[in-house]
């Protein structure tokens, strides 16, 4: 009974996880901008165009993406490359471990955005206010 709750609100919880997605990502760039900071941690603007600007650009642009629901899987497909090459280029080279080296967090948005790319905008969203045939319930 409780399943048939959840399968009759399935695009709602989709909605909910799509703009958390977002949510989530957005704020993963702004601070890497200073605008959100870690506790504890000083806020600070990385060297322009340095890799870690083009991180929080994209992190920020494909989070406004999922939060509005605007090419969803081309941002989707952008954010899972992006955290496999923070994941093998500033985590992995501490050992494989997830969980002891940090990586926790990439791993899950790049789990995050394959869901996201297998499923696209979902019924609502800009993309289907623009072609709303096609999200037909």
């Amino acid at each position: 009974m409780l399943l048939q709750k959840f399968e009759k609100y399935h695009m709602w919880t989709y909605l909910i996880f799509r703009v958390m997605v977002g949510f989530f990502f957005l704020q993963h760039g702004l601070q890497k901008f200073g605008v959100v900071v870690k506790a504890g941690g000083a806020g600070g603007m990385p060297a322009l165009f340095s890799l870690v600007w083009f991180a929080g650009v994209i992190e920020i642009i494909v989070g406004i993406a999922l939060m509005v629901g605007i090419f969803t899987r081309g941002m989707a497909l952008i954010g899972a490359l992006e955290m496999l090459v923070a994941y093998f280029k500033a985590h992995a080279p501490q050992g494989l471990n997830p969980a002891l080296n940090g990586g926790e967090l990439a791993l899950m948005f790049f789990a995050a955005f394959i869901v996201l790319l297998a499923h696209g905008a979902g019924k609502w969203s800009v993309r289907a206010g623009t072609m709303p045939s096609r999200y037909s319930a």
